[in-house]
C-alpha cells in the first residue's frame, strides 16, 4: 500500500467511532437534558477549549493550555526575520486563535446559563477526560511520527459533536448553542483531510500503519467514554459497545 493509501484507511478506521460520537450526541440531545445536565457538559466544553490538546505538554505555572500555548507563540515572535517558519508559525497562531473563539462562544452559553461571568473555578476537567489526554500525551511522545501523526486525526472526533450541535432546535438557549456548535464546525472543517495528509507524509512501512492504528483505535475509543461521561451518559457501556460494532467498529477495553 501507498502512504496514501494507509492513511486512507487510518480515516476509514476512525470513521465508525466518529459515527458513534454523533449518536451519543443525538441522544443526548433527545434525552431533553436538565439545567444541570446543560451545565455540567458546557463546564467540561470549556475546560477543553481552554486546554486544547495540541502541545501535548504539562501546563504547570500556566493559567490554562492556551496560555502556555500563546506564551510559546510570543517567545517565538523573536525569530520572525531569524529563520522563524513564518507559514508555520503563522499556522500555529491560526489554530489557537480559532480554540480562543470556541472558547469564547461557549463560554457566553454558560453564562448566560448561570446568570453571571465565569470564576477560574467554572472550567472543569472530567476524569474520562484527564485520561483521555494523558493518553494521547504518551503516544504523542512515543517517538513514531507516524502515531503522533494519528494524534491529530483524533481530535475533534471528524467534529461529530459540533455538526450535530450546529442543527440543535429550540429556543433561545438551544439556538445560541447551536450558533456556537457552528463556529467550532466551521472552523473544524477539513481538519480530517488535513490530518490525513499529514499522516501520509509520515508513513514509510506497515510497521508504520500498524503503530498508528492501535494508537488511534484506542484513543478513539477513549474518546467515546469521554463524550459519554460529558453527557451525563445517554449510553450505557454495553449500548454504546453495540452502536460501534453496528458502524464497523471495534470495542476496544481501554
Amino acid at each position: 500500500m501507498t502512504a496514501e493509501a494507509y492513511a486512507r484507511k487510518l480515516v476509514e478506521l476512525a470513521t465508525p467511532y466518529w459515527e458513534t460520537e454523533a449518536e451519543l450526541t443525538r441522544r443526548f440531545f433527545a434525552s431533553r437534558p436538565s439545567r444541570d445536565c446543560w451545565i455540567r457538559y458546557l463546564r467540561a466544553a470549556v475546560y477543553k477549549e481552554l486546554n486544547p490538546v495540541i502541545g501535548y505538554g504539562s501546563t504547570d505555572g500556566y493559567a490554562c493550555g492556551l496560555h502556555m500555548e500563546f506564551r510559546e507563540l510570543v517567545d517565538r515572535f523573536e525569530r520572525v526575520n531569524d529563520g522563524l517558519d513564518r507559514r508555520e508559525f503563522h499556522a500555529r497562531l491560526s489554530q489557537m486563535t480559532e480554540e480562543f473563539m470556541h472558547y469564547v462562544v461557549l463560554a457566553e452559553v454558560l453564562e448566560d446559563l448561570l446568570g453571571r461571568k465565569l470564576t477560574p473555578d467554572d472550567p472543569e476537567q472530567l476524569p474520562e477526560d484527564d485520561k483521555l489526554n494523558r493518553m494521547r500525551r504518551e503516544y504523542r511522545h512515543s517517538g513514531n511520527p507516524a502515531v503522533g501523526a494519528a494524534m491529530e486525526l483524533t481530535e475533534g472526533g471528524g467534529t461529530a459533536t459540533f455538526r450535530e450541535g450546529a442543527a440543535l432546535t429550540g429556543g433561545a438557549f438551544e439556538t445560541k448553542l447551536a450558533a456556537a456548535f457552528k463556529v467550532i464546525a466551521d472552523d473544524e472543517d477539513g481538519h480530517v483531510d488535513h490530518a490525513a495528509e499529514d499522516l501520509a507524509g509520515v508513513i514509510a512501512t506497515e510497521e508504520d500503519f500498524e503503530a498508528a492504528k492501535t494508537a488511534l483505535l484506542e484513543v478513539s475509543m477513549q474518546r467515546l467514554h469521554m463524550r459519554n461521561e460529558m453527557f451525563s451518559m445517554p449510553m450505557s457501556g454495553q449500548e454504546l459497545d453495540n452502536y460501534l460494532s453496528s458502524r464497523g467498529g471495534t470495542p476496544i477495553a481501554v
